[in-house]
């Protein structure tokens, strides 16, 4: 064993995570967000803070007490001296562009790890659904409720190493074909890779035709039957048959669906903010916090 993997398995898995957090944070983010602000905070630490809060699953006061009695910890992320008011977390957490700076990072991320790899690149597209309340689907089902409210969260993961590429937090529940041209945006600028691999819910002639002929990726998704005659149509849909799809590997789409356990196995899956953009904030750090994880 080499001295820096000897070291990285003495250290905490929560110091490497805030370490990562920070190191990622420097190279991507500006120090602070405004010129007139009081400096007291950087960004990236802020950031890092919010990264622990759902690494931890935990609420703003929760990761500051965390914080407030982990001296190594507070020194990794530069918070010897001072600690946030939560209040000062939850305003950051609440911004517009909270968002596009996760999506920043965790395309950045994929980028790494796909540049690493040896062989053909292949990604896998698809969607979960993340709870708004801890209340179980059993309670709401003795209580004749049928209806669970959730945030849908998007992503293409790449099939070898199952981190994510690019990512999408919508509040309500949609059709997947809507999310599919911003994560295909985020992953055409980061990757390109040999194939898409994506279940029947992203079944439309527009996604092949923007895979195969826009973009040289093969698109390798099953067709949905919609016509009386039992034919189906489309060029590309027209191809994608059960001997087609076993030949391609279309097996390996596995990779986003264990990515989805392991996020939800590790950081939860239920949402404990309450206002909009503080639940799309929670459930995309969900997402990058679990990648810096892995």
């Amino acid at each position: 064993m080499s001295k820096r993997q000897s070291r990285s398995s003495q250290v905490p898995v929560i110091e490497q995570v805030a370490e990562m957090a920070m190191r990622l944070g420097q190279r991507h983010l500006a120090d602070y967000g405004a010129t007139r602000s009081r400096h007291d905070f950087t960004q990236r630490q802020l950031m890092s803070c919010l990264i622990l809060r759902a690494y931890l699953r935990t609420t703003y006061r929760g990761v500051l007490e965390v914080l407030a009695v982990s001296p190594t910890l507070c020194q990794r992320l530069g918070l010897a001296e001072k600690l946030p008011h939560y209040t000062t977390l939850q305003k950051f957490s609440a911004r517009s562009n909270v968002l596009a700076i996760v999506q920043k990072l965790v395309a950045v991320i994929g980028q790494s790890a796909a540049g690493q790899q040896t062989h053909s690149c292949e990604v896998a597209m698809d969607a979960t659904g993340l709870a708004r309340t801890t209340v179980s689907d059993y309670f709401c089902s003795r209580r004749g409720r049928r209806f669970r409210r959730w945030v849908k969260v998007s992503t293409v993961v790449l099939c070898g190493s199952l981190l994510p590429l690019a990512l999408v937090v919508d509040l309500h529940p949609t059709h997947d074909c809507a999310q599919a041209p911003d994560l295909l945006a985020q992953t055409r600028a980061m990757v390109q890779p040999e194939r898409l691999f994506a279940d029947a819910g992203y079944d439309a002639e527009w996604i092949h035709v923007h895979c195969r002929q826009d973009w040289g990726v093969e698109s390798v998704i099953p067709a949905v039957q919609r016509r009386a005659d039992g034919t189906i149509g489309g060029k590309w849909r027209s191809q994608m048959r059960p001997e087609y799809l076993q030949e391609a590997g279309f097996g390996r789409r596995w990779a986003v669906e264990s990515f989805f356990s392991g996020l939800k196995r590790t950081m939860g899956s239920a949402l404990s903010a309450r206002t909009p953009h503080q639940m799309i904030a929670e459930a995309a750090f969900k997402v990058l916090a679990y990648a810096l994880r892995r």
